[in-house]
């Protein structure tokens, strides 16, 4: 049961402007993501009903999950203290 992986545009920016070292452990961990789209760490975010952010070091991934047709779309890859401004 393999979710898709999609990328919204800012976080494919997002993503390709990180540095080697950070891009190598979230492109790791997004891996994983479409195995098991709600892995311990991950964590639903209030006030939205499919939106999640799981912390890798000092990043968040914050991605949206829709179970029907196995896609997760992740909408922002930031540092944690800009991540949810």
């Amino acid at each position: 049961m393999m979710y898709r992986i999609e990328f919204v545009s800012s976080a494919a920016k997002e993503f390709r402007t990180l540095e080697p070292s950070a891009k190598c452990r979230i492109a790791s961990t997004i891996d994983t993501l479409s195995q098991n789209p709600r892995p311990v760490g991950a964590r639903k975010l209030r006030g939205h009903h499919h939106l999640y952010r799981i912390r890798v070091g000092d990043y968040r991934i914050v991605y949206e999950i829709d179970d029907q047709i196995k896609v997760l779309w992740i909408t922002r890859i930031r540092h944690h203290r800009d991540v949810y401004r």
